[in-house]
């Protein structure tokens, strides 16, 4: 949660686009998540929180393209 107890967001001020994936390399949002968070609701920030962790996770997992980041 943020300060006024809203969603906080994801990120982490290394904001770059991985070309090959099309996702912040910070962040782990798309174009269209970062676009949409600031008029997002709650439910729809934790639903693109949700995205972030499995993506995340894809990222971590032996093997994964792009997991030694």
């Amino acid at each position: 949660m943020n300060a006024d107890g809203g969603v906080a967001s994801p990120c982490v001020n290394v904001c770059r686009m991985d070309a090959a994936n099309a996702l912040c390399v910070g962040c782990y949002r798309t174009l269209d998540e970062i676009a949409r968070w600031s008029r997002a609701s709650d439910d729809e920030r934790r639903a693109i929180l949700a995205a972030v962790a499995r993506r995340r996770d894809a990222q971590a997992e032996p093997g994964a393209a792009g997991g030694d980041r």
